[in-house]
């Protein structure tokens, strides 16, 4: 009778042991924040559809194909993406009352590679405050990585401090004597270049920087600063201008016959845009540096993660421009945020979000250059910081080297 006592005891502690158990492994499967269910995560975007930058639209149209055939393969963990995106003509009245929409009337979970800087930070502190992750903006801005102040915000692509930075290491490499000039768009585009040359080149700046000239977008010609420039026998360029003012740069040299080695941040690094406007001889041997892969350049063709981008545009954006490089990066951008929700798993409220999209570790999207990872962590909110130099050289640019990496004393 005794052990008939005894095995019920430990039968109804083990049931009960059991339910606590199983109540917990429920409890621990699934946690969900608003914009989150059993079959759908909501997540919000705001593009330039339209207006003075809408060429980028194309990186939102990407994006909602990549989640579409993420969608028909079963979606993420049996969860359905429902990608709720609208236009803000990349005007920032018009980011915050579309950011207000997304959050307070669609109530989505995240806020997913939304574009811009000035119209991104129309909204941060309201998404800070709310408590809304703000993840990946399409923006090169240094001041998306602040996990301190802004802990609700993270970057995507190498921020213009980064690229600056890379810029400054190869000079140092290649021309340890240079006398360089940083020719720069008064603004924080601009100054965000000139801050990370000087954090490479640290107690060495005022012997290598010889000279630093801004201008202000409103000019009609930036020749006289050129001229300016060329007065101060600098052997090196770096070139902190928006396409149409690079074009006009590299005209003005070419005209003068100044010939430093001439570093341009790769906002300008578009052919159609700058380099054929310039004059493909004028360009001859212009140094730039790169991220992502060109989907148009022959050397990819084998490339596994290439086949995958163009396996991809055949089904979901057939007769895309794959020589448009927000394709590559939109599709990399998408492919980053699903790897964060898949380490999510079942607890997806938008802390645990934020803390997985602070613990990726060599995550490698198909798009990338081979050697360019992804990191993050609880103290650094930049995602890429690597690139690779590349020249322009017959019409095309050339890649070349290592890829850089933009930690300092690194």
């Amino acid at each position: 009778m005794k052990n008939k006592k005894l095995s019920l005891v430990i039968s109804v502690t083990a049931a009960a042991a059991l339910a606590v158990l199983t109540t917990q492994g429920a409890l621990a499967q699934k946690k969900y924040d608003t914009g989150v269910t059993d079959t759908e995560i909501k997540i919000g975007n705001v593009e330039a559809y339209s207006g003075p930058v809408s060429a980028y639209g194309v990186i939102g149209k990407t994006e909602d194909a990549y989640f579409k055939m993420i969608n028909d393969a079963g979606g993420i963990n049996g969860r359905k993406i429902n990608f709720i995106s609208y236009d803000d003509g990349y005007s920032p009245p018009k980011t915050v009352e579309q950011v207000r929409k997304l959050i307070e009337s669609d109530e989505v979970f995240l806020i997913f590679n939304a574009l811009g800087t000035p119209t991104q930070t129309a909204v941060q502190k309201y998404q800070n405050t709310k408590k809304v992750p703000q993840l990946f903006i399409a923006s090169g801005a240094s001041k998306w990585n602040d996990p301190k102040e802004f802990p609700w915000t993270m970057g995507f692509q190498p921020s213009y401090r980064v690229e600056a930075r890379i810029f400054a290491k190869y000079i140092l490499k290649t021309k340890p004597d240079a006398k360089v000039a940083v020719f720069y768009q008064n603004d924080d585009f601009g100054k965000d270049y000139v801050a990370g040359l000087k954090e490479v080149f640290g107690d060495k700046t005022s012997s290598i920087l010889v000279a630093e000239e801004s201008y202000e977008t409103t000019e009609p010609s930036i020749d006289s600063h050129i001229v300016k420039l060329k007065g101060t026998g600098a052997d090196v360029l770096v070139n902190i201008s928006t396409p149409k003012f690079a074009a006009q740069a590299i005209k003005k040299m070419a005209e003068m016959e100044w010939k430093p080695m001439h570093v341009m941040t790769d906002v300008s690094i578009s052919i159609g845009a700058v380099m054929k406007p310039a004059g493909f001889e004028n360009c001859e041997g212009i140094l730039s540096a790169l991220y992502i892969k060109d989907a148009s350049d022959p050397q990819w063709k084998d490339d596994a993660g290439m086949k995958k981008f163009m396996a991809f545009i055949d089904k979901y954006m057939p007769g895309a421009n794959v020589a448009d490089a927000n394709l590559v990066y939109g599709y990399a951008a998408a492919q980053t945020m699903v790897q964060v929700l898949k380490q999510a798993g079942d607890d997806l409220t938008r802390e645990n979000v934020m803390k997985q999209a602070a613990s990726l570790k060599d995550f490698v999207p198909d798009t990338l250059l081979p050697g360019i990872k992804i990191n993050t962590s609880a103290t650094d909110f930049a995602p890429i910081e690597q690139l690779q130099m590349m020249q322009f050289k017959g019409g095309q640019w050339v890649m070349f080297g290592d890829v850089i990496s933009a930690e300092v004393g690194g």
